[in-house]
């Protein structure tokens, strides 16, 4: 659930993503890249609400875009790739 930290559900969120023809959004429990790799894959969600990750004072260790972005990448997530400004 939102702001457990403790994954998506992705049994619902597969559910719902199989059942409509448009793009759903993973909301609710992400804690770390896996988490966020499994919405997307595991979940057929087309997007991740990913807001806790980057910035919560309760997660021992917040991660950055670039973090993020390059290990969704290492896990096989298409994307696009993490470019210097």
């Amino acid at each position: 659930g939102d702001g457990t930290a403790a994954g998506y559900d992705l049994r619902v969120t597969r559910m719902v993503a199989d059942a409509v023809n448009v793009p759903v959004i993973a909301s609710g429990g992400a804690g770390n890249v896996d988490h966020i790799a499994a919405g997307l894959t595991e979940g057929g969600a087309s997007a991740a609400i990913i807001s806790s990750i980057l910035y919560s004072p309760r997660l021992a260790r917040n991660v950055s875009v670039r973090e993020l972005k390059e290990g969704l990448v290492e896990r096989g997530v298409p994307m696009r790739p993490w470019v210097e400004s």
